[in-house]
């Protein structure tokens, strides 16, 4: 075991990979922490082996995994907050709306992917808040979002948006205008 921490901490990252592929059904806290930790980690193939591996265990890892939306890792805050949503941890909700009002970008739009993702109704209008957030992936998740759910926006914030000039944004409101019987 402490080999397995020891190359998870400081291997090579063709090494953090074969070792992350064998603990997908690893229940042990301490082994659980480490991969969640190399979802900070500097190979973005590592981190995406350390999100498989938490997606597809079958244990009962919600609480850790709740526990590290509170990590001082903008990394780890976020990609929990898409490996809970992944693995439809409704009950983690609630936590993951606290991450909408995060300093980080990254994290913002992560927890509003995150509760898109989990048809999070009650989030509405957090939703429709973020559509001013200072970032435009984060405004990108909140549209998303909209769209995914099927909530209405007025006419003002949707001009407010289109003048972003973004081509992927245009897209996003043209699906929203065509979506539901009333549209926009």
């Amino acid at each position: 075991m402490e080999d397995i921490l020891k190359i998870l901490e400081a291997g090579e990252s063709i090494e953090k990979i074969k070792i992350l592929e064998t603990l997908e059904q690893t229940d042990d806290p301490v082994v659980l922490e480490k991969i969640i930790s190399r979802l900070n980690d500097d190979d973005i193939q590592v981190r995406g082996e350390a999100f498989s591996s938490l997606l597809l265990n079958k244990n009962s890892i919600l609480e850790i995994l709740i526990k590290n939306l509170n990590s001082t890792s903008e990394n780890i805050r976020g990609y929990t907050s898409l490996v809970l949503a992944n693995r439809n941890e409704g009950s983690s909700i609630p936590e993951i709306m606290k991450l909408v009002k995060d300093e980080r970008a990254i994290v913002r739009s992560c927890a509003l992917g995150a509760l898109g993702h989990l048809r999070a109704q009650e989030a509405e209008e957090i939703f429709l808040n973020s559509l001013s957030d200072s970032n435009i992936d984060v405004r990108k998740s909140a549209l998303q979002a909209i769209i995914e759910l099927d909530i209405l926006i007025s006419e003002k914030q949707t001009k407010q948006i289109l003048k972003e000039k973004d081509h992927e944004i245009k897209k996003m409101i043209s699906k929203l205008r065509k979506s539901g019987p009333e549209g926009i």
